[in-house]
Protein backbone atom coordinates (compact mmCIF):
# COMPACT_ATOMS: atom_id res chain seq x y z
CA UNK A 1 0.00 0.00 0.00
CA UNK A 2 1.70 3.24 -1.27
CA UNK A 3 0.62 6.83 0.51
CA UNK A 4 -0.37 9.46 -1.26
CA UNK A 5 1.49 12.33 -3.48
CA UNK A 6 -0.08 15.50 -2.93
CA UNK A 7 1.03 18.71 -5.48
CA UNK A 8 0.48 22.43 -3.84
CA UNK A 9 0.38 24.95 -6.81
CA UNK A 10 2.60 27.84 -5.24
CA UNK A 11 5.41 28.10 -2.70
CA UNK A 12 4.52 30.68 -0.12
CA UNK A 13 4.33 29.84 3.52
CA UNK A 14 0.67 28.16 3.26
CA UNK A 15 2.05 25.80 1.22
CA UNK A 16 5.42 25.54 3.82
CA UNK A 17 2.96 24.77 6.27
CA UNK A 18 1.50 21.90 5.00
CA UNK A 19 4.43 20.10 5.18
CA UNK A 20 4.68 19.01 8.68
CA UNK A 21 0.93 18.04 8.50
CA UNK A 22 1.54 16.24 5.63
CA UNK A 23 5.25 14.40 7.21
CA UNK A 24 3.09 13.43 10.05
CA UNK A 25 0.76 11.54 8.26
CA UNK A 26 3.02 9.84 5.55
CA UNK A 27 1.78 11.95 2.48
CA UNK A 28 4.56 13.68 0.01
CA UNK A 29 4.03 16.73 -0.23
CA UNK A 30 4.95 18.12 -3.90
CA UNK A 31 5.47 21.66 -4.36
CA UNK A 32 5.25 24.17 -7.80
CA UNK A 33 7.42 27.05 -6.77
CA UNK A 34 7.63 30.60 -7.86
CA UNK A 35 11.18 30.75 -7.41
CA UNK A 36 14.07 28.75 -5.90
CA UNK A 37 13.74 31.14 -2.50
CA UNK A 38 10.44 31.36 -1.54
CA UNK A 39 8.81 30.06 1.74
CA UNK A 40 8.01 26.21 1.14
CA UNK A 41 11.35 25.15 -0.83
CA UNK A 42 13.13 24.81 2.42
CA UNK A 43 10.58 22.43 3.63
CA UNK A 44 9.60 20.54 1.08
CA UNK A 45 12.24 17.93 -0.75
CA UNK A 46 10.40 17.85 -3.96
CA UNK A 47 9.62 21.46 -5.54
CA UNK A 48 10.19 22.37 -9.02
CA UNK A 49 10.47 26.02 -10.13
CA UNK A 50 7.79 26.75 -12.58
CA UNK A 51 5.30 29.39 -14.09
CA UNK A 52 1.41 28.59 -12.89
CA UNK A 53 0.10 30.41 -15.80
CA UNK A 54 1.83 27.83 -18.17
CA UNK A 55 -0.23 24.89 -18.93
CA UNK A 56 2.08 22.91 -19.52
CA UNK A 57 4.23 23.78 -16.71
CA UNK A 58 0.99 22.57 -14.57
CA UNK A 59 0.66 19.55 -16.91
CA UNK A 60 4.20 18.18 -16.18
CA UNK A 61 3.82 18.92 -12.59
CA UNK A 62 0.49 17.35 -12.04
CA UNK A 63 2.21 13.92 -13.30
CA UNK A 64 2.29 11.31 -10.53
CA UNK A 65 -0.10 13.44 -8.22
CA UNK A 66 -3.01 11.91 -6.55
CA UNK A 67 -4.34 15.28 -5.91
CA UNK A 68 -4.12 18.52 -6.52
CA UNK A 69 -4.38 21.82 -4.69
CA UNK A 70 -3.47 25.22 -4.23
CA UNK A 71 -1.53 27.71 -2.18
CA UNK A 72 -3.23 30.74 -3.64
CA UNK A 73 -6.14 31.39 -5.95
CA UNK A 74 -4.05 32.71 -8.93
CA UNK A 75 -4.23 30.06 -11.32
CA UNK A 76 -6.19 30.54 -14.65
CA UNK A 77 -9.80 29.26 -14.58
CA UNK A 78 -9.42 27.56 -18.33
CA UNK A 79 -5.61 26.22 -17.24
CA UNK A 80 -8.12 24.28 -14.04
CA UNK A 81 -10.68 23.13 -16.38
CA UNK A 82 -7.82 21.53 -18.86
CA UNK A 83 -6.36 20.03 -15.89
CA UNK A 84 -9.33 18.25 -15.08
CA UNK A 85 -9.88 17.25 -18.55
CA UNK A 86 -6.60 15.87 -18.77
CA UNK A 87 -7.64 13.73 -15.89
CA UNK A 88 -6.02 15.81 -13.04
CA UNK A 89 -7.86 15.66 -9.39
CA UNK A 90 -7.89 19.12 -8.66
CA UNK A 91 -9.27 20.31 -5.45
CA UNK A 92 -10.82 22.57 -4.93
CA UNK A 93 -12.18 22.30 -8.74
CA UNK A 94 -12.83 25.10 -11.33
CA UNK A 95 -16.35 25.86 -10.44
CA UNK A 96 -16.00 26.20 -6.57
CA UNK A 97 -12.50 27.95 -6.93
CA UNK A 98 -13.54 30.98 -9.42
CA UNK A 99 -15.73 32.06 -6.55
CA UNK A 100 -12.85 33.16 -4.89
CA UNK A 101 -10.80 33.98 -7.66
CA UNK A 102 -13.36 36.33 -8.71
CA UNK A 103 -14.96 39.25 -7.02
CA UNK A 104 -17.47 39.36 -9.27
CA UNK A 105 -18.54 35.78 -9.55
CA UNK A 106 -18.67 35.68 -5.78
CA UNK A 107 -21.11 38.44 -5.14
CA UNK A 108 -23.51 36.70 -7.48
CA UNK A 109 -23.22 33.41 -6.10
CA UNK A 110 -23.91 34.94 -2.45
CA UNK A 111 -26.98 36.49 -3.93
CA UNK A 112 -27.98 33.38 -5.44
CA UNK A 113 -27.83 31.46 -2.15
CA UNK A 114 -29.64 34.36 -0.65
CA UNK A 115 -27.19 35.10 2.20
CA UNK A 116 -26.13 38.55 3.52
CA UNK A 117 -24.67 40.87 0.97
CA UNK A 118 -23.31 44.47 1.10
CA UNK A 119 -24.92 46.15 -1.96
CA UNK A 120 -22.81 45.85 -5.19
CA UNK A 121 -22.25 46.68 -8.69
CA UNK A 122 -20.57 45.33 -11.70
CA UNK A 123 -19.11 48.82 -13.01
CA UNK A 124 -17.50 48.68 -16.46
CA UNK A 125 -16.36 52.11 -16.36
CA UNK A 126 -15.70 55.64 -14.05
CA UNK A 127 -19.42 56.74 -15.16
CA UNK A 128 -21.01 53.41 -13.86
CA UNK A 129 -19.14 54.01 -10.65
CA UNK A 130 -20.61 57.27 -10.25
CA UNK A 131 -24.31 56.29 -10.60
CA UNK A 132 -23.25 53.67 -8.26
CA UNK A 133 -21.99 56.12 -5.88
CA UNK A 134 -25.04 58.60 -6.40
CA UNK A 135 -27.32 55.58 -5.99
CA UNK A 136 -26.21 54.05 -2.72
CA UNK A 137 -23.98 57.14 -0.98
CA UNK A 138 -20.30 58.02 -0.97
CA UNK A 139 -18.10 56.61 -0.08
CA UNK A 140 -17.97 53.56 -2.62
CA UNK A 141 -15.21 50.84 -2.13
CA UNK A 142 -14.08 49.82 -5.49
CA UNK A 143 -12.07 46.46 -5.89
CA UNK A 144 -10.41 44.85 -8.70
CA UNK A 145 -12.12 41.72 -9.14
CA UNK A 146 -9.14 39.25 -9.57
CA UNK A 147 -5.83 39.07 -8.46
CA UNK A 148 -5.68 41.33 -5.07
CA UNK A 149 -5.20 40.26 -1.97
CA UNK A 150 -4.39 41.91 1.58
CA UNK A 151 -5.60 45.12 0.79
CA UNK A 152 -4.06 45.41 -2.76
CA UNK A 153 -6.60 46.07 -5.52
CA UNK A 154 -8.88 48.20 -3.07
CA UNK A 155 -9.29 51.64 -2.89
CA UNK A 156 -11.97 53.71 -1.32
CA UNK A 157 -13.68 56.66 -3.76
CA UNK A 158 -15.29 59.60 -1.47
CA UNK A 159 -17.50 61.08 -4.19
CA UNK A 160 -17.95 61.51 -7.56
CA UNK A 161 -14.95 63.84 -7.61
CA UNK A 162 -12.41 61.23 -6.64
CA UNK A 163 -14.28 58.31 -9.09
CA UNK A 164 -13.10 60.94 -11.74
CA UNK A 165 -9.45 59.76 -10.94
CA UNK A 166 -10.10 55.77 -11.13
CA UNK A 167 -10.06 55.69 -14.55
CA UNK A 168 -6.89 53.89 -14.95
CA UNK A 169 -8.23 51.33 -13.06
CA UNK A 170 -10.86 50.66 -15.89
CA UNK A 171 -8.24 50.61 -18.11
CA UNK A 172 -6.22 47.98 -16.45
CA UNK A 173 -9.40 45.42 -15.93
CA UNK A 174 -13.07 45.92 -16.52
CA UNK A 175 -15.27 45.97 -15.28
CA UNK A 176 -14.71 46.52 -11.50
CA UNK A 177 -16.75 45.47 -8.34
CA UNK A 178 -18.13 48.44 -6.21
CA UNK A 179 -19.39 47.75 -3.15
CA UNK A 180 -21.74 50.00 -0.55
CA UNK A 181 -19.13 50.70 2.59
CA UNK A 182 -20.26 48.73 5.42
CA UNK A 183 -20.37 50.14 8.92
CA UNK A 184 -19.43 47.31 11.05
CA UNK A 185 -17.94 46.78 14.52
CA UNK A 186 -15.60 44.16 14.20
CA UNK A 187 -14.37 41.75 11.40
CA UNK A 188 -15.01 37.58 11.73
CA UNK A 189 -13.62 34.59 9.92
CA UNK A 190 -15.69 31.81 9.77
CA UNK A 191 -13.75 28.77 8.54
CA UNK A 192 -14.79 25.10 7.58
CA UNK A 193 -13.52 22.20 5.72
CA UNK A 194 -15.25 19.61 3.56
CA UNK A 195 -14.71 16.75 1.61
CA UNK A 196 -15.28 16.09 -2.18
CA UNK A 197 -18.01 12.91 -0.47
CA UNK A 198 -19.71 16.46 1.56
CA UNK A 199 -18.19 15.84 4.99
CA UNK A 200 -18.01 18.93 6.54
CA UNK A 201 -17.03 20.37 9.97
CA UNK A 202 -16.11 23.95 11.48
CA UNK A 203 -14.31 26.01 13.59
CA UNK A 204 -15.53 28.31 16.01
CA UNK A 205 -16.06 31.63 14.29
CA UNK A 206 -12.92 34.22 15.38
CA UNK A 207 -12.57 38.41 15.24
CA UNK A 208 -9.79 39.65 13.05
CA UNK A 209 -8.04 42.68 13.95
CA UNK A 210 -6.95 44.12 9.99
CA UNK A 211 -3.93 47.05 10.09
CA UNK A 212 -3.59 48.39 6.73
CA UNK A 213 -5.98 45.76 4.71
CA UNK A 214 -3.35 43.20 6.58
CA UNK A 215 -4.25 40.60 8.84
CA UNK A 216 -2.67 41.42 12.03
CA UNK A 217 -4.24 39.36 14.86
CA UNK A 218 -6.44 37.07 15.47
CA UNK A 219 -8.85 36.48 18.49
CA UNK A 220 -10.57 32.68 18.79
CA UNK A 221 -13.32 32.21 19.24
CA UNK A 222 -14.44 35.32 18.99
CA UNK A 223 -16.06 37.01 22.32
CA UNK A 224 -19.14 38.60 22.81
CA UNK A 225 -20.77 37.38 20.28
CA UNK A 226 -24.04 36.69 20.07
CA UNK A 227 -25.12 32.89 19.53
CA UNK A 228 -27.43 33.16 17.56
CA UNK A 229 -24.97 35.37 14.98
CA UNK A 230 -21.86 32.89 15.60
CA UNK A 231 -24.49 30.16 14.32
CA UNK A 232 -25.92 31.77 11.61
CA UNK A 233 -22.42 32.84 10.40
CA UNK A 234 -21.00 29.30 10.84
CA UNK A 235 -23.90 28.01 9.09
CA UNK A 236 -23.59 30.20 6.06
CA UNK A 237 -19.89 29.07 5.25
CA UNK A 238 -21.14 25.76 5.88
CA UNK A 239 -23.67 26.27 2.83
CA UNK A 240 -20.99 28.11 0.99
CA UNK A 241 -18.78 25.35 0.51
CA UNK A 242 -21.63 22.91 0.13
CA UNK A 243 -23.87 24.95 -2.45
CA UNK A 244 -20.31 26.10 -4.53
CA UNK A 245 -18.75 22.53 -4.06
CA UNK A 246 -15.65 23.55 -2.06
CA UNK A 247 -13.38 21.03 -0.98
CA UNK A 248 -10.25 21.71 1.58
CA UNK A 249 -10.25 24.52 3.64
CA UNK A 250 -13.07 28.08 3.22
CA UNK A 251 -12.31 30.76 4.74
CA UNK A 252 -15.51 33.34 5.02
CA UNK A 253 -14.56 36.87 5.74
CA UNK A 254 -17.18 38.64 7.95
CA UNK A 255 -18.24 41.99 8.90
CA UNK A 256 -20.00 42.27 12.07
CA UNK A 257 -23.19 44.67 11.52
CA UNK A 258 -25.02 44.42 15.44
CA UNK A 259 -28.82 44.87 15.30
CA UNK A 260 -28.69 44.55 10.82
CA UNK A 261 -30.17 41.54 9.28
CA UNK A 262 -28.36 38.77 10.19
CA UNK A 263 -25.91 40.42 12.21
CA UNK A 264 -22.97 40.39 9.71
CA UNK A 265 -22.14 40.54 5.45
CA UNK A 266 -20.14 38.70 4.04
CA UNK A 267 -16.83 40.35 2.58
CA UNK A 268 -14.85 37.95 0.88
CA UNK A 269 -13.97 34.28 0.08
CA UNK A 270 -10.54 31.80 0.44
CA UNK A 271 -10.48 28.44 -0.87
CA UNK A 272 -7.28 27.59 0.89
CA UNK A 273 -5.58 27.18 4.63
CA UNK A 274 -6.25 31.11 5.37
CA UNK A 275 -4.56 33.43 8.09
CA UNK A 276 -7.27 33.86 9.86
CA UNK A 277 -6.92 30.08 10.39
CA UNK A 278 -3.19 30.30 11.73
CA UNK A 279 -4.31 29.66 15.28
CA UNK A 280 -5.53 26.04 14.33
CA UNK A 281 -2.17 24.93 14.59
CA UNK A 282 -1.31 25.00 18.57
CA UNK A 283 -5.23 25.67 19.64
CA UNK A 284 -7.37 23.07 17.72
CA UNK A 285 -7.43 19.73 18.16
CA UNK A 286 -7.10 19.57 13.92
CA UNK A 287 -5.33 22.30 12.45
CA UNK A 288 -6.33 24.12 8.97
CA UNK A 289 -3.25 22.78 7.06
CA UNK A 290 -4.16 18.97 8.33
CA UNK A 291 -7.44 19.32 7.67
CA UNK A 292 -7.13 20.50 4.21
CA UNK A 293 -5.03 17.50 3.33
CA UNK A 294 -7.76 15.24 4.75
CA UNK A 295 -10.39 17.10 2.88
CA UNK A 296 -8.68 17.58 -0.72
CA UNK A 297 -7.71 13.53 -0.55
CA UNK A 298 -11.40 13.01 0.97
CA UNK A 299 -10.40 11.74 3.71
CA UNK A 300 -12.69 11.40 7.32
CA UNK A 301 -12.11 15.29 9.02
CA UNK A 302 -10.60 15.86 12.38
CA UNK A 303 -11.99 17.34 15.47
CA UNK A 304 -12.08 21.04 15.54
CA UNK A 305 -12.10 21.38 19.06
CA UNK A 306 -10.70 24.76 20.97
CA UNK A 307 -7.64 23.60 22.86
CA UNK A 308 -8.48 26.84 25.69
CA UNK A 309 -10.89 29.31 26.37
CA UNK A 310 -9.33 31.36 24.11
CA UNK A 311 -6.44 31.22 21.44
CA UNK A 312 -4.42 34.38 19.76
CA UNK A 313 -2.69 34.55 16.49
CA UNK A 314 -0.19 37.43 16.11
CA UNK A 315 1.41 38.05 12.68
CA UNK A 316 4.46 39.66 12.72
CA UNK A 317 5.97 41.71 9.59
CA UNK A 318 9.16 42.74 8.36
CA UNK A 319 10.81 45.41 10.50
CA UNK A 320 14.31 46.82 11.41
CA UNK A 321 15.77 43.15 12.62
CA UNK A 322 17.25 41.39 9.63
CA UNK A 323 18.50 38.62 11.51
CA UNK A 324 15.17 37.28 13.11
CA UNK A 325 17.06 33.94 14.82
CA UNK A 326 19.39 36.60 16.86
CA UNK A 327 16.22 37.85 18.42
CA UNK A 328 14.93 34.17 19.47
CA UNK A 329 16.76 33.69 23.05
CA UNK A 330 15.05 36.77 24.37
CA UNK A 331 11.56 35.85 22.66
CA UNK A 332 11.16 33.06 23.88
CA UNK A 333 12.67 33.42 27.22
CA UNK A 334 9.68 35.93 27.47
CA UNK A 335 7.14 34.03 26.97
CA UNK A 336 7.57 29.94 27.27
CA UNK A 337 4.09 28.96 26.19
CA UNK A 338 4.19 30.93 22.96
CA UNK A 339 4.57 29.44 19.53
CA UNK A 340 6.20 30.76 17.14
CA UNK A 341 6.17 30.09 13.45
CA UNK A 342 8.60 31.85 11.10
CA UNK A 343 7.75 31.33 7.33
CA UNK A 344 11.45 31.38 6.05
CA UNK A 345 11.38 34.12 3.52
CA UNK A 346 14.07 37.14 3.48
CA UNK A 347 12.95 40.50 5.52
CA UNK A 348 11.22 43.47 3.93
CA UNK A 349 9.03 46.12 5.77
CA UNK A 350 5.66 45.16 5.52
CA UNK A 351 6.16 41.83 4.10
CA UNK A 352 4.78 38.85 6.42
CA UNK A 353 7.24 36.65 7.85
CA UNK A 354 5.24 34.82 10.32
CA UNK A 355 3.35 34.74 13.52
CA UNK A 356 2.72 33.81 17.16
CA UNK A 357 0.31 31.59 18.71
CA UNK A 358 -0.65 31.66 22.42
CA UNK A 359 -3.13 29.57 24.14
CA UNK A 360 -5.17 31.81 27.36
CA UNK A 361 -6.40 29.68 30.21
CA UNK A 362 -9.69 31.93 30.50
CA UNK A 363 -11.29 34.22 28.56
CA UNK A 364 -11.38 36.53 31.12
CA UNK A 365 -7.52 36.61 30.62
CA UNK A 366 -7.83 37.73 26.60
CA UNK A 367 -5.73 40.90 27.00
CA UNK A 368 -3.19 39.60 29.07
CA UNK A 369 -2.70 36.91 25.99
CA UNK A 370 -2.60 39.37 23.46
CA UNK A 371 -0.26 41.39 25.47
CA UNK A 372 2.31 38.32 25.81
CA UNK A 373 1.54 37.63 22.05
CA UNK A 374 2.47 40.69 20.89
CA UNK A 375 5.40 40.65 23.01
CA UNK A 376 7.30 38.09 21.34
CA UNK A 377 6.16 38.85 17.85
CA UNK A 378 7.69 42.42 18.48
CA UNK A 379 11.33 41.52 19.84
CA UNK A 380 11.51 39.26 16.75
CA UNK A 381 10.37 41.85 14.53
CA UNK A 382 12.39 44.71 16.19
CA UNK A 383 15.30 42.57 17.60
CA UNK A 384 14.74 44.13 21.26
CA UNK A 385 11.70 44.53 23.71
CA UNK A 386 9.43 47.48 23.35
CA UNK A 387 10.34 50.75 24.85
CA UNK A 388 6.95 51.05 25.92
CA UNK A 389 3.99 49.24 27.31
CA UNK A 390 1.62 47.62 25.09
CA UNK A 391 -1.51 48.07 26.24
CA UNK A 392 -2.79 51.67 24.31
CA UNK A 393 -2.00 49.63 21.30
CA UNK A 394 -4.68 47.36 22.08
CA UNK A 395 -7.73 49.68 22.75
CA UNK A 396 -7.03 51.51 19.29
CA UNK A 397 -6.67 47.96 17.57
CA UNK A 398 -10.15 46.29 18.64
Amino acid sequence: MTFPVIGVVGGGQLARMMAPAATALGFELRVLAEGDDVSAVSAVSSSPVGDYKDLQTLLDFAQGLDVMTFDHEHVPTDHLRALQDAGVNVQPGPDALVNAQDKLVMRAAIDRLELPNPAWASVPDVAALVSFGEETGWPVVLKMPRGGYDGKGVRIVASAEEAAGTSEWFDAMSPLLAEAKVEFTRELSALVARTPDGEARAWPVVHTIQVDGVCDEVIAPALDIPVEVAAAAEDAALRIAAELGVTGVLAVELFETPGVGAGFLINELAMRPHNTGHWTQDGSVTSQFEQHLRAVLNLPLGATDVLGPVVVMKNFLGGDNQDLFSAFPMALASEPAAKVHCYGKSVRPGRKIGHVNLVGSSTADVDSVRRRATMVASIIRDGRAPAEELPSTFEEKS
